[in-house]
């Protein structure tokens, strides 16, 4: 079994690669980017996702992209208690409430917002005792990019972030 240390700077390393172009900075930093980054890509998407197909499916028994973008929101919410130092369980966001596009890309936002100010107001030197909340919410959010970039293909669309830049 690999050292928690070791364990920590490897899993910075593979999750970080992908989304942060600068060179790493402290683990604060790499958090920061890593988290800030993200969630702009999912932002991006939810923006520029036709909202006449927000109900899509891959398959009859997955989620939605609407719902995809309300998890991920779940997510974004438990990091910011969690963040806060606030007692907190994952509690899944109801989707129903949201039925349009702008309602679902204004609550992803907030939670996104929220979250972000937690993060920021989060001491550095927490991250050399523990990563949590912020390395399981970044993972999962990042599983659930890579769901909505295969939607996008099965939709004949490419992604905002793999358009070429003007």
């Amino acid at each position: 079994m690999l050292p928690t240390r070791r364990l920590l700077l490897i899993s910075l390393a593979v999750f970080s690669a992908p989304f942060v172009n600068a060179q790493p900075g402290t683990p604060a930093q790499s958090f920061h980017a890593q988290f800030i980054d993200l969630n702009r890509r999912l932002l991006d998407m939810a923006k520029d996702w036709p909202a006449d197909k927000y109900g899509y499916r891959a398959t009859k028994d997955v989620r939605s992209v609407g719902e995809i973008f309300v998890h991920v929101a779940s997510g974004n919410a438990y990091a910011a208690k969690a963040g806060r130092g606030e007692k907190a369980n994952w509690d899944e966001i109801d989707p129903k409430p949201y039925k349009t596009k702008a309602e679902v890309v204004a609550m992803f936002e907030k939670a996104m917002n929220d979250a972000t100010a937690a993060l920021k107001a989060t001491p550095d030197d927490r991250f050399t005792k523990t990563v949590q909340p912020w390395l399981a919410v970044i993972e999962h959010s990042a599983e659930h990019y890579g769901q909505l970039v295969v939607y996008y293909r099965n939709n004949g669309m490419v992604p905002p972030e793999s358009r070429p830049k003007k």
